[in-house]
């Protein structure tokens, strides 16, 4: 039996929405697994829906480029605010952005020649460490192209041009008017950015998480007592919901409220002159995953005075 610690009940409560002896319930049920607590409140009623826990900000910034055919995602993590504002930070979360146009993962990105000082982008980041006095990490890299067509992106909460705190690209294929294509992809990544979808269509949803959503729907469907031919009917209606909240193409578009994304795109085809086909997306927000230590300065000051 894992040991239910108070952070873990935290973590629950914070991820869940539930309340404290639900959460210390469903952990103790659930042998400390908080993404298996998260399904049983669900089950139970006790947890409106399920959230990603442990998404806590980092600080830092994400850089996002697209020019023509082809565009990138970079995120550089720092360990302040401070840091991101700094322009030589800046700087080289814009070059660095730039370079991942050419394509690669992160470590080949590492690799790679830097525009200035005849060094790698790696070593510059650790000159960039040495000067600046903060530990600084490249995490993450994307990149969309398109064969025939265009790649947009948008920035959210930008610090400079290009960089800021949630970058998206969005890949549209299509032979019609280029300048039509940018306004209506910079429109949908606005989209993006707001809605944070997780797959593009319904058959690109993780069928682990698919799943894991349709168990916990029947389960919710028996408690209602309802009859096993009359469940699957209610599982797959509330599938619908589910695809509308995670599926890019079906959710509601966010800037006019009513269209699904979809049906604009299919409208938008009339405009520029020919079909248009909306075949990828990346989504990166700052710091998502990454867990930051909370820090008890009451606590650190104590030790000291006893030190």
């Amino acid at each position: 039996m894992a040991e239910i610690t108070a952070a873990l009940v935290k973590e629950l409560r914070e991820a869940s929405g539930a309340g404290m002896m639900d959460c210390k319930k469903a952990l103790a049920e659930n042998n400390g697994d908080v993404e298996a607590s998260i399904d049983w409140l669900r089950k139970k009623g006790l947890a409106a829906a399920a959230k990603k826990a442990g998404r806590v900000a980092a600080e830092g910034l994400v850089g996002a480029i697209a020019e023509g055919k082809v565009g990138a995602l970079v995120e550089v993590n720092s360990e302040t605010d401070f840091v991101a504002r700094n322009d030589q930070f800046q700087g080289f979360v814009s070059a660095v952005t730039r370079l991942a146009l050419s394509g690669g993962d992160v470590e080949a990105l590492k690799a790679a020649k830097y525009p200035e000082g005849g060094v790698t982008v790696a070593e510059k980041l650790t000159n960039l460490v040495a000067t600046i006095g903060e530990n600084m990490n490249l995490r993450r890299a994307a990149r969309l192209s398109v064969k025939d067509g265009v790649v947009a992106s948008y920035v959210h909460n930008a610090a400079a041009p290009g960089i800021g705190k949630i970058g998206v690209l969005v890949a549209l294929e299509s032979t019609g008017d280029a300048a039509k294509l940018q306004a209506l992809g910079k429109q949908i990544a606005m989209h993006v950015a707001a809605a944070n979808p997780q797959s593009l269509s319904i058959d690109a949803v993780d069928p682990a998480s698919l799943e894991r959503e349709r168990s916990v729907l029947a389960e919710q469907a028996r408690a209602s007592g309802k009859p096993e031919e009359i469940i699957g009917k209610m599982v797959e209606g509330r599938l619908r919901k589910f695809y509308e909240e995670v599926v890019l193409l079906e959710q509601v578009y966010v800037i006019d409220g009513e269209s699904r994304v979809k049906q604009v795109v299919e409208k938008a085809a009339k405009e520029i002159g020919a079909p248009v086909t909306l075949t990828g997306f990346a989504r990166m927000a700052l710091g998502e995953g990454i867990e930051k230590e909370e820090k008890d300065f009451a606590s650190e000051v104590a030790a000291q005075l006893r030190a």
